[in-house]
């Protein structure tokens, strides 16, 4: 898949309004959208289905956009957005299903949750706890298995930053991780003495 920005496209003209320039303007960027939706979409979500909101979002807002140079930044907030609002929507729908069948919303929250496996569960969420300028990079390279040359060229930054970016996002990542594990370990010890004394003292 492709995710080279087309520099020829006729930006200009479709902002003005130009319906042929916007159906050549979103035939020239679709592929790049893909590749932006596949880093931030839900699994279960139908990437044709995020392609055609994204669409339909340009068509109705792209006149909104004052200046060509600002397209570019403009499409990705858009196409993020509507990924996100996707994912929201997934998981609003999911624990609605759970609550249909006479759960409380505390325990559809808990069976939602289980969907993902209690590691994989905490280590997208501490992904998810990163600045964004390393989450975005580390989710691609890790979610969707992109290439540092794919990212770089999707966040518009050279692929040396993107390697470095990454690095430091799974060290911090790695550091969040560890620092949870000491902090459930000694909560454990902590409950274990306490259960300790406390039958001691019954005693």
């Amino acid at each position: 898949m492709s995710e080279r920005w087309d520099q020829t496209l006729p930006i200009e003209a479709a902002i003005e309004g130009h319906t042929d320039a916007l159906s050549q303007v979103w035939v020239g960027v679709r592929r790049w959208v893909a590749v932006i939706l596949m880093a931030h979409k839900p699994r279960e979500a139908d990437l044709e289905d995020l392609l055609q909101l994204v669409a339909l979002q340009v068509c109705r807002k792209v006149h909104e956009v004052r200046d060509p140079s600002l397209f570019k930044p403009w499409l990705r907030t858009v196409t993020i957005n509507i990924a996100r609002e996707q994912g929201r929507k997934a998981s609003r729908k999911r624990i609605g299903m759970f609550r249909l069948v006479g759960k409380t919303r505390y325990e559809a929250n808990q069976m939602g949750n289980m969907q993902l496996s209690e590691d994989a569960k905490r280590v997208l969420d501490a992904a998810l706890s990163l600045p964004e300028k390393y989450r975005e990079p580390v989710l691609m390279r890790c979610q969707q298995s992109m290439s540092y040359k794919q990212i770089a060229e999707v966040l518009s930054l050279p692929e040396t930053t993107i390697e470095t970016r990454i690095a430091r996002g799974r060290r911090m990542l790695r550091e969040t991780l560890d620092m949870q594990t000491k902090q459930e370990l000694e909560a454990k010890k902590q409950n274990e003495e306490t259960r300790t004394l406390r039958v001691g003292g019954a005693g």
